[in-house]
């Protein structure tokens, strides 16, 4: 007996801004309140989406980036994350085809929706900001078609339709290329969702307001998408399925039995994590434990820190504030006790942000800028840390618009070349490792591992 998959659909886009996510999010809201139970995912490494996938499924939003776990995870992820579900749905990154670029001009979007569409083996629906297009959008959607074999594009939402003469234009175009059109979403400023400096504002943030949002942006996409339909193409395409990834296979051969507190930064300033990273944690042997820095002391017997990536400069007077946790993990740090901080953790660890006093953990200061940092990074790890020994490899992602001064005496965590040249990242120093780069857990498991052990020894 061949063991199917989940049955999926992939909600790509021509380019950006076209809507994937509001589409996204208010199909998997309808899904939802059709009595299904929808898994959602994220193509690439972008951390705000999936929350807001996460709101209207109610269960977390999930990534699949080969750029960052390798091309053999994907389907192990994929089958992972649908555990208990009936369908998934797959919001894309960019463009259809666009992902990272690499010196051989023969080699295009690797990491692209197009990608891990053909990985999964599920179909595409194109959304089409329909704003600027008439009878020429049959061209652009046979090129679409056409493109690569490996992808099969299966059907168009038309998004932002600004009257039904428009309609009828655009399926006709739709019609020429024998596309169906899966749904169709009238222009409405009331469906944006707040954004800053590094995209949307995230669901952590917004609580209330988020629910809101996606309650409102369910409505209206159920309203204008044949969501039956989409089952229909779902269930039509679902290839044989991959063994699910385990976060306890991988993290084996480093299971400590002491349950060790591994305390989790989370919150309004802290909302960048990936759903396997606490699964690895817990794996390993930890006790998972949050707590949020804005708020909360270190719970009791912390042996293990996580700090990850968020926006601490929208939140700097308020962690300044909390100054009874910048003591407890300043006295963390001073014990050796290892902590992993990725990018928003390492402005929190450095002694100042923006003139706001921090933990004063690592000899640094931050500071928020005008230019965005963004893109993906070989990296090699340049001194052995709690995570990583010297020499080892990882692909991670940096994503930030802040920079921080290090003191003269550092040791950087990672080095690595590029389009600019050479560049150090990070810090290393007692038990902390401290750096822009996010590396998907998943990709480097080991890490976690070591972490843990490193955690139930520092006890």
């Amino acid at each position: 007996m061949v063991t199917r998959a989940t049955p999926a659909v992939v909600i790509a886009a021509p380019a950006s801004g076209s809507g994937k996510t509001t589409v996204t999010t208010g199909l998997v809201g309808a899904l939802t309140a059709a009595g299904h139970t929808v898994a959602p995912f994220k193509v690439g490494p972008d951390y705000i989406d999936p929350g807001y996938h996460a709101v209207a499924a109610g269960r977390p939003g999930r990534n699949l980036d080969p750029n960052l776990v390798g091309e053999s995870r994907i389907g192990p992820l994929f089958a992972s994350g649908c555990t208990g579900a009936d369908i998934a749905v797959v919001e894309g990154v960019m463009g259809l085809f666009d992902g990272r670029i690499t010196d051989d001009p023969g080699t295009l979007g690797v990491g692209s929706t197009a990608h891990v569409a053909a990985l999964i083996g599920a179909p595409v629906i194109l959304v089409v900001d329909a704003g600027g297009h008439s009878q020429s959008l049959a061209a652009l959607l046979h090129g679409f078609v056409s493109y690569d074999p490996a992808v099969r594009v299966s059907g168009v939402v038309l998004n932002r339709v600004g009257s039904d003469r428009h309609e009828l234009v655009l399926r006709q175009a739709c019609d020429r290329v024998g596309l169906p059109v899966f749904g169709v979403v009238r222009r409405d400023t009331a469906l944006s969702v707040p954004s800053r400096h590094l995209g949307l504002v995230p669901a952590a943030e917004r609580s209330a307001d988020a629910v809101a949002a996606v309650a409102a942006i369910t409505e209206r996409v159920r309203a204008g998408l044949d969501v039956d339909a989409v089952v229909r193409l779902a269930r039509s395409a679902a290839p044989a399925a991959a063994a699910p990834w385990s976060a306890a296979d991988e993290t084996a051969d480093y299971r400590v039995d002491g349950r060790p507190v591994v305390a989790v930064a989370q919150g309004s300033a802290f909302t960048f994590g990936y759903a396997e990273h606490p699964e690895l944690l817990t794996a390993a042997g930890a006790e998972v434990v949050a707590f949020d820095p804005l708020h909360d002391r270190l719970p009791a017997e912390t042996a293990g820190v996580v700090i990850g990536g968020g926006f601490p400069e929208e939140h700097a007077a308020d962690l300044a504030a909390n100054d009874g946790l910048r003591r407890d993990l300043a006295e963390h740090v001073a014990s050796g006790r290892p902590v992993h901080a990725e990018c928003a953790g390492l402005l929190y660890l450095t002694s100042a942000l923006d003139g706001h006093p921090m933990v004063d953990a690592v000899d640094a200061h931050g500071a928020f800028g005008p230019r965005l940092t963004l893109g993906y990074r070989d990296a090699v790890a340049v001194a052995d840390s709690v995570l990583y020994r010297t020499g080892e490899r990882v692909t991670g992602h940096e994503f930030h618009r802040s920079t921080v001064e290090f003191g003269k005496d550092r040791v950087a965590a990672w080095a690595w070349s590029g389009a600019e040249g050479n560049a150090v990242d990070g810090v290393v120093t007692r038990g902390v490792h401290a750096s822009y780069l996010h590396v998907h857990p998943a990709g480097t498991p080991h890490a976690v591992g070591r972490f843990v052990k490193a955690a139930q020894e520092a006890r």
